[in-house]
């Protein structure tokens, strides 16, 4: 049987897809992720998440003839996409612009093979409770933010700001499960590999 491979460095992305009994394997994919002149935040998660998954097909081993998945998450406030932060500087004026607001996630999926390529954005709603600065500062000093998409994770000490969540639990922590699943099946890749394995 072909393979699998997740072309994404996330931890989070591994988790959730060996949670759905999916077997793969994670591959490297580094890509350009700066933003093109007049690229809509949905249109920019897509490429890049399209990118991936083409950057992973080349990363995969000489002769296989696998499929690759690649994602891509963005943090969406009033337009602008607010990407990982650069310093605490950065991490601050992010979770202070999000305090008290709803905000946008935006996860795009792609799923590739030698022939074609498909790809989905799910979209889903985050309302943040006031932070105050004293508690931004003590987020940043947990070093949660350092790697997080608008300087947060709601999977790990960031839900605590979470006030509430319209749409995808998993598409915000960075893999849409529901909308995975589909896109894989469409491929003939069952989830749920692991367990009727046994």
């Amino acid at each position: 049987m072909k393979s699998l491979y997740l072309a994404s460095g996330s931890p989070r992305r591994r988790e959730l897809l060996t949670q759905i009994g999916v077997t793969f394997t994670a591959i490297a994919a580094d890509i350009d992720e700066t933003p093109q002149d007049n690229e809509s935040p949905s249109a920019y998660v897509e490429r890049l998440a399209r990118g991936k998954a083409e950057a992973g097909r080349r990363a995969m081993p000489v002769g296989d003839d696998g499929w690759v998945l690649g994602a891509d998450t963005a943090v969406v406030l009033d337009g602008r996409i607010l990407g990982k932060p650069l310093d605490q500087a950065d991490s601050l004026a992010m979770l202070m612009a999000l305090s008290g607001r709803d905000h946008q996630v935006l996860t795009a999926i792609a799923v590739l093979d030698g022939q074609r390529c498909e790809s989905r954005v799910v979209g889903s709603r985050v309302r943040f409770r006031t932070i105050t600065e004293r508690e931004a500062l003590a987020y940043w000093a947990s070093g949660e933010p350092r790697d997080k998409a608008g300087s947060y994770g709601i999977q790990g000490l960031g839900a605590v700001f979470v006030a509430g969540l319209e749409g995808s639990y998993s598409a915000v922590v960075g893999l849409p499960l529901c909308e995975t699943a589909e896109l894989l099946g469409h491929f003939g890749i069952p989830c749920w590999q692991t367990f009727n394995a046994r």
